[in-house]
């Protein structure tokens, strides 16, 4: 049996949308996974650069957002993680970042991952949807010979049709033998590619993907969290209420020692 390590936890809000939200979300989700003693970095895009409709919220500003995820960063003593899109955004982010995240739609673009891997920080890489588990390991691949052994995985759901994702448990295994992997519990909810240009979601499946994901053994869940969904900028649609984040991952603890002992 391998020694026991704690869920791991990435959450916050989509996108950074005022330093009031991000550090109320922030204190948060540190006062939950610090009294369930899972190790917690905090989530947040300094812009959202895959909007579908050119009017959806992208941003507060570059430096504005980075300047709120520093603070973050000094006043509660968290790991940050956060997208980049482009080659010339991996150093601005690391300036802030212990976690550069590669999005989904960019997990083939090889000068990003290359770029991410010059950084020194650990590098998460989201699993396309088009993508199969397996030929995540060439991601993989592309940043430990670009000299950078720390990365990370993410699951978020396969496109099904045109407007709907589905979750392979068989890829968790399958992509944990390349790197430590992370389900991401509320991405792969989104119903996209909406006629009215924003992404739906089915956030009542949250709890039942979780317990799933975790019991399939998971090294880690992501989630994006709000105190109200329905009032965010971003992604809304499939985000945890933040008053419920404590009784899931009360539950996913639990659920990730029993596995453990049990494996």
């Amino acid at each position: 049996m391998t020694d026991f390590q704690p869920l791991r936890v990435m959450a916050g809000p989509c996108a950074v949308e005022s330093l009031e939200t991000t550090i109320a979300v922030a204190v948060e989700i540190k006062r939950v996974c610090d009294k369930l003693g899972l190790p917690f970095h905090f989530k947040a895009s300094y812009r959202k650069a895959n909007r579908t409709r050119l009017d959806s919220f992208t941003g507060i500003g570059d430096r504005e957002a980075l300047e709120v995820l520093s603070r973050v960063k000094s006043d509660l003593d968290v790991g940050i993680v956060t997208d980049i899109h482009t080659p010339e955004e991996a150093a601005m982010a690391a300036d802030v970042a212990d976690v550069i995240q590669i999005p989904a739609f960019l997990c083939r673009q090889t000068d990003l991952l290359i770029a991410a891997a010059q950084t020194g920080r650990i590098v998460n890489v989201k699993k396309g949807q088009f993508m199969a588990p397996d030929s995540m390991k060439y991601a993989v691949d592309k940043i430990r010979e670009s000299g950078n052994d720390d990365v990370w995985l993410t699951e978020r759901g396969t496109m099904h049709g045109y407007g709907d994702l589905v979750v392979d448990m068989r890829g968790l295994e399958t992509m944990r033998a390349f790197a430590p992997t992370f389900m991401d519990l509320t991405h792969s909810l989104q119903q996209p590619n909406q006629a009215r240009g924003v992404t739906g979601g089915r956030p009542q499946l949250i709890g039942s993907l979780a317990r799933a994901a975790v019991a399939s053994g998971v090294d880690g869940v992501f989630i994006e969290t709000h105190p109200e969904p329905s009032q965010a900028m971003s992604d809304g649609a499939n985000m945890l209420p933040l008053d419920q984040l404590e009784g899931l991952l009360t539950t996913l603890a639990s659920l990730h020692e029993w596995r453990h002992i049990h494996a």
